[in-house]
Parts: C-alpha cells; structure tokens; sequence
C-alpha cells in the first residue's frame, strides 16, 4: 500500500464515521424509540454497498478506499454489541435478541443483495 492510499484510506474512514453518526441522528430522532434503529439501518445499507462494490464495479483502490476506508468507517460492530447488551440490561430480552438476530441476518440478506445488484453493473 502505497502511502497516498493509506491516506486516503484513513480519510475515507473518517468520512464514513461522520456519515455514520449523521445517519444515526437523523433515523434515531425519525423513529423516537429507545431501539437503536439508526445503527440498524448504517449497518445494513453498509452491508449492501460492500456487496455492491465487492462485485468488482470498481478495481482494487476503489476497493481500499470504499471498502477499507469509507464503509470501514460507516458500519459499526462495536455499537451492535453494545446496544444488544444495553437492551438486555433494560430487562428487553426480546428487543436485544431481535435487534441482534436482525442486524446479523439483515446484514448477510444485503451483503448477497449488493454483490447481486453489482454482478448485474459488471
């Protein structure tokens, strides 16, 4: 990796952390629930563009900046697994299994639906 790549890869991830947290806001004050609905949505739209892009519409820098960098950035493990737990230490078991079980299967459901979309862009 080059070192113009590496920086604009580092960059691209700071973007997507802005778009992460931007995104979060706005669905999380849209929906007024305690359900981290924002997070939700970040990480199954990030899904999906990593399929999409992963299906070679765009070469190996793309790959780097879009993938490593920007939706890197964007999609958030971390904040699943705490809002799981936060969920269950709110004594919602059912909310904290779902959201989990949604996040992951949802997660999977749009990653083979980007990469669909995108074989059909190549």
């Amino acid at each position: 990796m080059t070192p113009s790549l590496f920086a604009a890869v580092a960059l691209a991830g700071g973007a997507g952390a802005g778009l992460r947290y931007l995104l979060d806001l706005v669905v999380q004050r849209l929906a007024g629930s305690r359900v981290p609905w924002g997070i939700l949505v970040v990480n199954l739209s990030g899904a999906f563009a990593l399929g999409l892009i992963s299906a070679g519409i765009v070469d190996s820098t793309g790959l780097w900046v879009l993938g490593a960098g920007l939706l890197g950035g964007y999609t958030t493990f971390s904040s699943v697994a705490v809002s799981t737990v936060l969920l269950a230490e709110e004594r919602r078991p059912r909310a904290a299994v779902g959201y989990a079980v949604a996040t992951f299967v949802g997660s999977v459901i749009c990653a083979l639906l980007g990469a669909v979309c995108g074989a059909l862009l190549t």
